[in-house]
């Protein structure tokens, strides 16, 4: 024969009435009024039958039949407690895993990792490369850092970090040959790309201006590239001009191995941190806030750094 349980709140409230010895102590510990314990207490005494509480001169004492209730209860909301902890500890405990593109890991993480690691220690962070080309989709991660151009899929928390800018850029010796008034100068050049990034030549060649015809024909004597990597590594031997997106070109920049005659373009694209939409609400939001505002101090410090490079 089965027999129900009373409501676990009811449960509670006894817990902590007979470990305090006051309903006052109860209602206090449960950030609840006393009416609210006595009315659980009445019931409990209801659904068994039994009184669980005898008054005891000014206060209250427990029953036979309370303190022998009193020793599961007990012991159940202790090892409920420790089942919890460790619950807890061990969700805090884990890596925070960080999916991020090979080229965003490459050319701006993997620099930064140090101090990343010094500065947020608690995080645990591990970092591997995005398996899936949607943000907030790759299950086994934390969170994904990687650009993408809003609206924003459903079910996916997002933290906005920053615009996108990209620019045009090429080696010194072959910035030295176009004019930088004229930013169809550049079609003079072999145009080089990324093949993951075809909108990047028409959004710049749009925003300068240009004529999308002309540039189809220019892209049709270029060459493309699987991995930003080496489409930098042509553009600094002098092989072309390239596109790229400026966070991760601003290194070259700062040293001179490539030069951007004609400036840079903001795109729709945004970088974000992305939580999967299947992730921990009560735990990763709360894990990925530091790490979110890190970025965001980190971007705001390279952003300073790069107006100061301009200006001289």
């Amino acid at each position: 024969m089965q027999h129900s349980m009373p409501p676990l709140s009811a449960l509670r409230a006894f817990e902590a009435t007979a470990r305090l010895g006051s309903v006052t102590a109860a209602a206090d510990e449960l950030n609840v009024t006393h009416g609210a314990v006595s009315r659980q207490l009445k019931s409990l005494d209801d659904h068994f039958g039994i009184a669980l509480f005898a008054k005891a001169g000014r206060g209250i004492a427990l029953t036979p039949h309370g303190e022998k209730l009193q020793i599961g209860v007990g012991e159940a909301f202790d090892r409920l407690k420790d089942s919890c902890a460790a619950l807890k500890r061990d969700v805090e405990e884990a890596p925070f895993t960080l999916a991020c593109p090979g080229s965003l890991l490459a050319r701006w993480l993997i620099p930064r990792l140090d101090r990343l690691h010094r500065e947020l220690p608690e995080l645990k962070l591990k970092v591997v490369v995005s398996e899936s080309e949607q943000p907030g989709t790759q299950t086994d991660a934390s969170a994904t850092l990687a650009f993408a151009e809003p609206p924003w899929p459903t079910g996916v928390e997002v933290f906005e970090l920053m615009a996108e800018q990209i620019c045009a850029v090429a080696s010194p010796q072959l910035a030295a040959q176009c004019d930088a008034t004229k930013p169809e100068s550049l079609f003079a050049n072999k145009l080089l790309y990324t093949s993951s990034r075809p909108q990047a030549w028409p959004q710049w060649a749009t925003a300068k201006g240009l004529e999308l015809a002309q540039l189809e024909t220019a892209l049709s004597k270029g060459q493309g590239f699987d991995h930003l990597y080496y489409l930098m590594e042509a553009a600094v031997a002098g092989l072309g001009v390239a596109i790229a997106p400026k966070l991760l070109v601003e290194d070259d920049l700062k040293s001179g191995r490539l030069l951007a005659p004609w400036g840079s373009i903001q795109t729709p694209a945004r970088l974000c941190l992305w939580l999967p939409g299947q992730t921990n609400v009560l735990t990763q939001p709360r894990r990925s806030e530091p790490l979110a505002e890190w970025l965001k101090r980190e971007l705001a410090t390279d952003q300073r750094s790069a107006l100061t490079l301009n200006s001289v």
